[in-house]
């Protein structure tokens, strides 16, 4: 029996299989989405990643035969630490072949990286901070993957468990077919709760228009999961990091931004067209025609993907959402989506998923972390 080996990655060339490794495992799997390879590397790139002036990460290769079988990237966020008093090794990146030898030997790294570090407890898959993607699917293998989120084959989370790790937490995402015609009250609703507060719903002419909204989305975010158990403040690095990194695919029509009439923005959501198929056909690089399909799949797609919702806590109770949906059902209405398809939400986190009650949600997706004491 051939002998598994783990190798840390230390260069370039390491890090270029470290990234690699996913595309080369799923290339016959139509439900995986892969990553842009320029991204995936400026992760690790602390020119690129801010998260990684008050993180610690490594990440390992495994190896049979010869050939690369498994990957895995271990982090401790001290800034989680200090502000949370949470003290535990993360990881994530972790995929592995169907060979239970395999996975253990990866863990193992992981468990070995917390002894090093007087830490007794290891959580993942996770990233760096808890904006990154998290969660190992467990339900939905058979469902098209999403940009911000992670995609795995049905042996995964079976592997953790033999090894003795437990749910930690868990994320519920739902698909919605929209409605030929919005319901009545729906409509009735929405206007006596912007009249009732005297909000108002922002237009944008121009992507330009959206730049002096960037930060106050941000702040609002913080105000609006600060009551999680687990939610660190973004700190204004990461701000202009997730700028950067995502305002190019940002189309204007699927931002919706409603203010007070002190003009305070008090809630605001993003979503997006899907750019699943047109990131297969890119196949991890924007040239020469990656930009081409991503550019198409913004112009005509009939499937769309929330990414972000932020609600002031003193308007959580009032119907906001109801303005949201409106919004998001009329632009969809014009662009010809009729799915959509939502981001991951902490299954406790009932206040978000009060949006989508009235439209028969369907919860075709499941993903969890996984923890053990060491």
């Amino acid at each position: 029996m051939s002998q598994i080996i783990i190798k840390k990655v230390e260069t370039k060339k390491d890090l270029a299989d470290f990234v690699q490794f996913p595309n080369d495992l799923y290339r016959n799997n139509d439900n995986y989405v892969p990553p842009l390879t320029n991204d995936e590397l400026n992760i690790w790139n602390p020119k690129e990643n801010p998260a990684l002036e008050y993180a610690d990460a490594q990440q390992f290769l495994a190896f049979k035969n010869d050939k690369i079988v498994g990957r895995i990237a271990v982090m401790i966020n001290h800034k989680e630490e200090k502000d949370l008093g949470i003290k535990k090794v993360r990881f994530g990146w972790l995929d592995f072949i169907d060979n239970q030898e395999v996975s253990k030997a990866l863990i193992d790294e992981a468990i070995k990286y917390a002894k090093a570090n007087n830490i007794t407890k290891i959580e993942g898959p996770m990233g760096i901070t808890n904006l990154d993607k998290a969660g190992m699917l467990t339900l939905g293998f058979d469902k098209l993957a999403t940009m911000i989120g992670i995609y795995n084959e049905a042996y995964y989370p079976k592997h953790l468990e033999n090894l003795g790790l437990v749910k930690e937490k868990e994320w519920v995402e739902f698909e919605i077919v929209f409605p030929e015609v919005l319901p009545e009250k729906v409509v009735k609703f929405n206007n006596l709760i912007k009249e009732k507060y005297k909000l108002k719903v922002l237009e944008f002419n121009s992507k330009k228009e959206i730049l002096p909204l960037v930060e106050p989305m941000f702040k609002l975010l913080d105000e609006t999961y600060k009551g999680l158990s687990t939610y660190t403040p973004i700190t204004d690095e990461q701000i202009k990091h997730y700028k950067e990194k995502y305002f190019g695919f940002i189309d204007k029509d699927y931002i919706i931004c409603i203010e007070d009439e002190n003009h305070n923005l008090v809630s605001f959501a993003i979503t997006m067209p899907s750019y699943s198929r047109a990131l297969q056909k890119a196949n991890g690089k924007l040239f020469p025609f990656g930009w081409w399909h991503l550019l198409n799949a913004g112009k005509k797609n009939d499937r769309a993907n929330f990414y972000l919702i932020g609600i002031h806590p003193e308007y959580q109770r009032r119907g906001v959402t109801a303005i949201i949906f409106k919004e998001i059902y009329e632009t969809f209405k014009k662009k010809g989506v009729k799915f959509l398809e939502t981001n991951p939400e902490l299954e406790e986190n009932k206040n978000i998923q009060l949006l989508w009650q009235d439209y028969d949600p369907v919860n075709h997706k499941r993903r969890r972390t996984y923890s053990k004491e060491v």
